[in-house]
């Protein structure tokens, strides 16, 4: 027979261990919170936020164009990327392709003619410009999005 008692955790030992990883987990977070807040102003491109770039999203918002694309990963997946479009097609291919919509291309879903005035336009490829500057740490994976 044994003489031995089996010890378990106490309360004492498992309120220890609950306050520890609980304040362990808080400082972490707050290392974490601290650490993303510095790096945001370095990543988010706000140095060449313009009145166009402000004007093109409120008409990215307004047309509703994340209901088809993704801009940096967010959206639908319908229709293209459009987070590194101004690098892979650049501006006048832009605006022309939104001017040329719908193209009737059989086998293609359409996309919708805002007609856009020419100022529009610009704006609206300001704000992908500048979405094309932020620093997403090379996403999209590959060029075409």
């Amino acid at each position: 027979m044994s003489t031995g008692t089996s010890r378990g955790f106490t309360k004492q030992a498992a309120r220890n261990i609950f306050y520890g990883g609980a304040l362990f987990f808080a400082l972490l977070f707050i290392v974490l919170v601290t650490d993303s807040s510095r790096q945001i102003p370095q990543r988010s491109n706000q140095a060449a936020l313009t009145p166009a770039v402000v004007r093109g999203k409120a008409l990215w918002e307004t047309r509703n164009c994340i209901g088809c694309h993704t801009l940096l990963g967010e959206g639908a997946y319908f229709a293209p990327e459009l987070g590194n479009v101004y690098q892979r097609r650049g501006p006048d291919f832009i605006k022309g392709w939104i001017k040329a919509q719908p193209t009737n291309a059989p086998g293609r879903r359409q996309m919708p003619q805002f007609n856009f005035t020419d100022q529009q336009l610009d704006d609206l490829v300001e704000f992908l410009k500048w979405s094309n500057g932020i620093n997403t740490e090379k996403w999209p994976p590959n060029i075409e999005g």
